[in-house]
């Protein structure tokens, strides 16, 4: 356990942002009367979990007394993914029972408003969907984030 110490704080401290991501797009009415502006502005989430993931692999390079190699921020940053997405099924759940329980109505219609259809939306757009979509997209991303930010944390 000691050994993942800092993924594991970092994969925590990147679930409780997606929290606070999610309750700032409810506020600002991405969820309802906005609805039609989130596919674009939700992905403004790549700064902050890009600047998570900076910072986490910078204290991974800390932690290992101040050599790191690509290799060894790339695993790091892959395992605060796999943490991100075990975690990812209670932020979903949270945030679609208890933060917006009107999304996935309201984004069923808004789609079929656009000339959607109502079956393949709501396949698409329900809680099961989104827990499966998190939990794949956060180590895809992951993955891909921690090899980008990996080489530019290295250090011999």
């Amino acid at each position: 356990m000691k050994k993942i110490a800092i993924e594991l704080k970092w994969g925590i401290i990147f679930f409780a942002a997606v929290l606070l991501w999610a309750v700032f797009e409810k506020s600002i009415g991405l969820h309802d009367e906005r609805i039609d502006k989130h596919y674009f502005l939700t992905n403004f989430f790549a700064i902050p979990a890009i600047i998570i993931y900076v910072l986490a692999l910078l204290d991974k390079r800390k932690w290992l007394g101040g050599k790191m190699t690509w290799s060894q921020g790339f695993l790091s940053g892959l395992i605060i993914a796999v943490i991100v997405s075990l975690l990812s099924p209670i932020g979903q759940y949270l945030t679609h029972e208890y933060l917006s329980p009107d999304y996935f109505a309201n984004i069923i219609e808004y789609s079929v408003s656009e000339g959607k259809d109502r079956e393949q939306m709501e396949a698409f757009f329900n809680l099961g969907s989104y827990i499966k979509q998190s939990m794949i997209g956060a180590v895809m991303m992951g993955a891909i984030t921690s090899a980008i930010v990996a080489f530019f944390t290295k250090k011999s």
